[in-house]
């Protein structure tokens, strides 16, 4: 999975790491329904610092397509509350 992270670039994500981000993006999306913005505040860095450990940067020179993007860190509540779809942001 290609997993885009807003301003910063593309990193490639194993699928066996896939569960993993989901219990990252259940936090987050738990978070932003609460309206709890420490808690929210965390959860984003987390998500995001979760990608990063286990994905390895994407060929920068590459045209692939993102399969999920993911808001850049200092993003607001609402801003990522707006990317949000049923099962979050990271599908699956």
């Amino acid at each position: 999975m290609i997993v885009r992270i807003l301003g910063e670039g593309q990193f490639d994500v194993a699928d066996s790491e896939i569960d993993r981000l989901n219990e990252l993006d259940s936090a987050l999306e738990a978070a932003v329904g609460a309206g709890d913005e420490e808690a929210f505040g965390k959860a984003l860095a987390d998500l995001l610092a979760g990608v990063r450990s286990i994905g390895t940067t994407h060929d920068v020179d590459a045209l692939d397509v993102s399969d999920v993007v993911l808001p850049p860190e200092g993003a607001t509540l609402d801003e990522v509350r707006e990317l949000l779809e049923d099962d979050g942001l990271i599908p699956g």
